[in-house]
């Protein structure tokens, strides 16, 4: 409750300033986001135009780990409630993450389990998506004003949104509302989770499918993303080594392999679409 709470102060103050910048047709700004910082603690009242990103956002993730919470339950798996990360930053979270406290001991639960999460915290994260399109400024050249401390990716879904709700428009003209904002972040949770590698839930989703198959992606796929980092986004570089280490962490044997029925097989395939839909390769980028 502590963590959640703190969670809620630093969405708050990212919702703030995406409200802000939002008012005043800008895109994201590092100097605007640090002034929030210092209005919240002089007039926390000020806080309030970040409810609806930070009730957004929190929501999105709540449901992603309530996903695996529940999916835990019916295979009668330990675990924890879910624990939110805070953090000072753009957009005000590192996420959250449920700690399973007993083994996954069917490839049917371990699927089950994996998928979950980022299949329902993508259904949650689409009505807000909407919302926010629909609710957009259209600014003609956004993403190449030189002015912008950072400019967001444009995943292929929010593309097929815009192409719905805002026909006639490019998607990486749109500067979103702040409820759309947050439904930008749950989408890259999504695909950050879906990274088929180690324990990961897309990991454990292939693993589900074939273990020999896990195994070299997750060996490959961190290689994979250095030169990502390197030409489109620095991130890529910390996840490279994240997922490199995730390798030495022992991973509990799958007692009962019996093969994943024709429903699972499906919503297998509706995860990679889903990967598909939200992955960016450069998420966030400075314009020159």
């Amino acid at each position: 409750m502590l963590l959640l709470a703190i969670t809620m102060v630093t969405s708050l103050v990212a919702g703030a300033h995406f409200a802000s910048t939002y008012a005043q047709n800008q895109a994201a700004s590092f100097d605007e986001l640090f002034k929030m910082f210092r209005v919240a603690w002089e007039h926390p009242a000020a806080l309030w135009s970040g409810v609806p990103f930070a009730v957004t956002l929190l929501t999105i993730l709540l449901a992603h780990e309530l996903g695996h919470f529940f999916a835990c339950r019916y295979h009668h798996i330990h675990a924890s409630y879910p624990f939110f990360i805070p953090a000072p930053t753009l957009i005000g979270t590192f996420g959250a993450f449920i700690l399973i406290r007993s083994p996954i001991r069917s490839a049917r639960a371990l699927f089950d389990v994996g998928a979950s999460g980022p299949l329902v915290g993508f259904l949650f994260a689409l009505p807000p998506l909407a919302y926010g399109v629909l609710h957009a400024r259209v600014i003609q050249g956004l993403s190449l004003d030189p002015n912008a401390d950072v400019v967001f990716g444009v995943p292929l879904i929010l593309k097929l949104m815009a192409a719905i709700v805002q026909p006639n428009t490019h998607a990486s003209d749109l500067l979103l509302h702040p409820v759309g904002r947050a439904a930008w972040v749950g989408l890259f949770a999504t695909a950050l989770n879906l990274l088929p590698v180690g324990q990961l839930d897309g990991g454990h989703i292939v693993r589900s499918i074939s273990p020999r198959a896990h195994r070299w992606i997750s060996l490959l796929l961190p290689w994979a993303l250095v030169p990502l980092g390197i030409f489109l986004w620095r991130g890529w570089l910390m996840w490279a080594v994240l997922l490199l280490g995730l390798r030495f962490f022992r991973m509990a044997p799958i007692y009962d392999p019996t093969p994943l029925d024709p429903n699972r097989r499906f919503l297998a395939f509706v995860a990679l679409v889903v990967f598909v839909l939200c992955f960016m390769a450069s998420p966030l980028w400075i314009p020159s």
